[in-house]
């Protein structure tokens, strides 16, 4: 990352958005970064319950066995199999076999979700996540994700349509959490209008969070669009100030 930039989103974090905890990051690598490799287990084979050490200033390396589940390793780019029955697993289920998670009517719905989702392959052999203050300058983020109570999301959500017209600056799809995080950020990224992602609807990851929390992701590029505009956005108006003093530190997941 450029020098200086991590420095100034800090300050003006800090002044803007007062007691609002700090986002993480991700980015791809090959490199061994020092850093420990995240071995699955049954207590922690979900990304999200992962991600609280990172919230806590611990960064962590994944690859690809270490997420536990299907769904993560499909959103993280290291596999593009699906679990078995997939298709009943997040619809019906199948009476005596598999309980099913019921977020789609039927099957046939799930199937035709699954052939217009998009994929994609990781492009090294892990994924960083770290905290932003502990980014360093030779790192170079590919998104960057909040954990964010109602009136932080205004803002952040705001902030990111301020330069544009187009109204969908900011998307909500359906999907797992991890894939709201970083599978759909990633992929905006490469897109001519990069747009950000509200997520973590997905009730199977949301025991992770607290009640009040939903994330915010925003690709790179876009990213750095918003901190340059933070000084001449709404943020400086006595609207936003009178916001500003009831955001509340929320634990994140």
């Amino acid at each position: 990352m450029k020098k200086g930039i991590k420095e100034n989103f800090l300050v003006l974090w800090k002044k803007y958005f007062d007691r609002a905890e700090l986002p993480i990051v991700f980015y791809y690598t090959d490199a061994e970064v020092g850093l420990e490799i995240v071995s699955p287990s049954a207590r922690n084979r979900c990304l999200i319950s992962n991600l609280t050490k990172v919230c806590k200033g611990i960064p962590l390396r994944f690859a690809a066995n270490s997420i536990g589940c299907f769904g993560g390793r499909r959103h993280l780019g290291f596999s593009q199999t699906l679990r078995p029955n997939f298709e009943y697993f997040l619809s019906c289920g199948i009476p005596g076999k598999m309980e099913g998670e019921r977020y789609k009517k039927s099957p046939e719905i799930v199937k035709e979700i699954m052939e217009k989702m998009p994929k994609f392959k990781a492009p090294k052999k892990f994924i960083v996540f770290k905290r932003w203050d502990l980014i360093e300058e030779s790192e170079n983020p590919e998104v960057v994700i909040f954990f964010a109570p109602p009136d932080a999301l205004s803002g952040l959500f705001t902030l990111a349509n301020f330069d544009q017209s187009e109204r969908n600056g900011v998307i909500a799809p359906f999907g797992a959490g991890c894939a709201s995080i970083v599978q759909y950020p990633y992929l905006e990224k490469d897109s001519d209008r990069p747009r950000c992602v509200i997520g973590m609807f997905d009730p199977s990851a949301r025991p992770y969070l607290p009640s009040n929390s939903l994330t915010f992701s925003a690709p790179m590029n876009k990213f750095f669009r918003m901190i340059k505009n933070m000084k001449e956005s709404f943020l400086i108006t006595s609207s936003w100030g009178r916001i500003s003093k009831r955001i509340i530190q929320s634990k994140k997941p």
